[in-house]
């Protein structure tokens, strides 16, 4: 099974570590952030699109064409046009299956990634004490019913974490360019969520990292992790 590994974004809420290196290379506790991530990928996964963009070579440099066992394939993002178009990107190499998506700079639980490979369709949700940061969930028996692009008021505390499996299905969709001049995921999510059944699951851990100070939490938050 293949996962895709969104990379390219540029981290300039990073800055000034993302000045020499891409965001997905910077380290948490000793180890960089897409590293942690393939290592808590569910043992199904055993090959890698990876979405690179700001200071690709970096990326391909140190992941190579096979890391941690797992065959890699790049794809190149030459404008930064959302995550839509970055997933839209890889349709080459996702014909006629599922495949999990996933940020590169965020931090995942296992046992919650593995949770969504039991179903064909679904996203990873977490409560958060600042829901307006992020994508908020609203869904019905257990169903994603839409998600909310970061509202001013949010309906409920449950945020999209941005994994997620998807099918191939997902590419038939077409979605409009947001104000920021960026096709998001979350739109097509809600498309495909009209249509079919979207679960929602529960993380069992999630931190996302977006700036120096969030780097202080997800070291603190690992600590506690076994």
């Amino acid at each position: 099974m293949k996962a895709v590994i969104l990379a390219a974004g540029q981290g300039l809420r990073m800055r000034p570590l993302t000045l020499d290196k891409p965001k997905p290379l910077v380290e948490v506790a000793g180890k960089p952030l897409v590293e942690r991530l393939v290592l808590n990928l569910p043992k199904e996964i055993d090959e890698l699109i990876i979405v690179v963009g700001y200071l690709a070579n970096k990326v391909e440099d140190y992941c190579g064409d096979n890391f941690l066992g797992k065959k890699v394939t790049y794809v190149f993002q030459r404008e930064y046009l959302g995550t839509a178009h970055a997933l839209k990107l890889c349709r080459p190499y996702l014909n006629n299956e599922r495949f999990l998506v996933v940020c590169a700079d965020d931090l995942y639980g296992k046992k919650g990634l593995e949770n969504l490979l039991k179903h064909r369709l679904a996203v990873l949700a977490l409560e958060h004490v600042e829901p307006k940061r992020f994508g908020v969930i609203e869904m019905e028996n257990g169903y994603l019913k839409r998600i909310l692009e970061k509202p001013e008021e949010p309906p409920t505390n449950l945020v999209n974490t941005g994994a997620m499996i998807l099918d191939d299905k997902v590419f038939d969709y077409e979605i409009e360019k947001s104000k920021s001049g960026e096709y998001y995921l979350t739109d097509l999510v809600n498309l495909v969520a009209r249509d079919r059944k979207v679960k929602v699951e529960r993380a069992d851990f999630w931190v996302p990292v977006g700036t120096p100070d969030d780097i202080v939490l997800a070291e603190e938050k690992l600590r506690w992790v076994k």
